[in-house]
């Protein structure tokens, strides 16, 4: 295995762009967040709220209609679309130009819903991150996978990793696992675990901000929704996924000397990505 390049201060200021003093919402970009099922509604919540706090432009959620008054009412600065069908999503249709989408958080993995991805997948064109049940759904149709635009973004936990890549025997051989299947399908891999790790083809990245806290419910919909949104700002999927890595650990190492690795939960990531982004400022 290659050395990693460490995600640290100096790999990120590389990357950060300051946000214009003279920009609007229609110019800092428009994400979609595709996913929600009954049950799971505050998947979707919390992507998109992570995705706004990170700074997004404007918001559109797509979600099966039994998530609608969850949304609207809970964060009445997102913007709401709804699938045809009350508790899943069965047919993704949208009638904008998102610059970035996120699709999976709380999906569900009904066979309406992997019809449904299916499809979306063949017409896509716009930058995509995958998380959740959307990589569960691929794991078992492996020959989707060639739908994928270069440089898509999947953000596995390790069990949708194994899932994806197949079972590993030591840590090497996952890595070169990994690297493999990243070089086949051309995708950058967010491997989440203790070490969040980002493999973008033979080139590996180690995060070096986050804790324990992170362990915790949602947190992943949370990162997916940051991801999102810098992919969103027109940054680079590469920069996206590292800026949003490093982002979402830092908000765990800001909040943990107040909230203990015990109470701290998903939406205290979002409470501290204004503070984090603070801190990146700070070091300009």
């Amino acid at each position: 295995m290659t050395n990693p390049i460490y995600i640290d201060q100096k790999e990120i200021l590389k990357r950060y762009k300051q946000p214009d003093k003279h920009t609007h919402k229609g110019i800092q970009g428009h994400a979609l967040i595709i996913g929600g099922s009954y049950g799971k509604i505050g998947a979707v919540s919390l992507s998109s709220k992570a995705c706004l706090k990170t700074g997004c432009g404007l918001v559109t959620v797509f979600i099966p209609k039994c998530g609608y008054d969850i949304l609207q009412t809970g964060i009445p600065e997102v913007m709401v679309l709804t699938d045809n069908q009350e508790k899943l999503i069965s047919n993704i249709t949208f009638d904008f130009t998102p610059q970035a989408i996120g699709i999976g958080p709380g999906l569900g993995q009904a066979v309406e819903t992997q019809n449904a991805l299916h499809q979306f997948l063949k017409i896509n064109k716009t930058p995509l991150v995958i998380d959740a049940d959307a990589l569960n759904i691929l794991s078992q149709n492996k020959e989707w996978l060639s739908l994928l635009q270069p440089k898509t973004i999947l953000t596995p936990h390790p069990e949708e990793l194994e899932r994806l890549i197949g079972k590993w025997h030591s840590e090497e051989e996952k890595m070169s696992m990994a690297i493999s299947f990243s070089k086949q399908y051309q995708v950058i891999i967010v491997m989440k675990g203790a070490l969040t790790r980002i493999i973008d083809g033979e080139t590996v990245y180690e995060n070096t901000t986050g804790n324990a806290a992170l362990a915790t419910a949602g947190s992943g919909d949370v990162l997916t929704g940051m991801i999102t949104s810098l992919l969103a700002q027109s940054y680079e999927p590469i920069s996206a996924a590292i800026l949003g890595v490093y982002l979402h650990g830092l908000t765990a190492d800001i909040a943990l000397p107040e909230t203990g690795y015990q109470s701290f939960i998903a939406s205290d990531v979002i409470a501290n990505i204004g503070k984090a982004f603070l801190s990146l400022e700070k070091l300009e």
